[in-house]
């Protein structure tokens, strides 16, 4: 799970958790999949932004089924921000940020992007 960071990677996770560096990264990851069976994941790109030859921004919203489920678990939607940077020629994560999706405000937004999560779901 720490892998794709960078030595100095941040974490902040769906709950509000933060890690730092990658070995934080991974002692905070160890517990949680040592405690909960990663349910089956979806993802949707929603876009990738060159800032600069080194440095990029992904967003993308992810879906999760839990465990004895056949369908998306709304609850769980999440939309990602990934800020990578290019070391060495190689890229890594410098911070993710997993926050909740449930467009509190907008609930047709909620609803549109499970859909579409749903319909990749039905593709795999």
């Amino acid at each position: 799970m720490a892998a794709p960071f960078a030595a100095d990677g941040e974490l902040i996770g769906f709950d509000g958790s933060e890690a730092a560096g990658r070995q934080g990264i991974h002692d905070h990851a160890v517990p949680i999949f040592a405690h909960h069976k990663t349910p089956r994941y979806v993802a949707i790109v929603q876009a990738v932004k060159l800032l600069t030859p080194e440095a990029a921004i992904l967003r993308a919203y992810s879906g999760l089924v839990p465990e004895g489920a056949a369908d998306i678990d709304p609850k769980l939607n999440a939309q990602h921000a990934l800020t990578a940077v290019k070391r060495e020629g190689k890229w890594a994560i410098a911070l993710f940020q997993n926050t909740p999706a449930q467009f509190h405000m907008d609930p047709e937004r909620g609803a549109s992007m499970t859909e579409a999560l749903r319909k990749l779901l039905q593709t795999q």
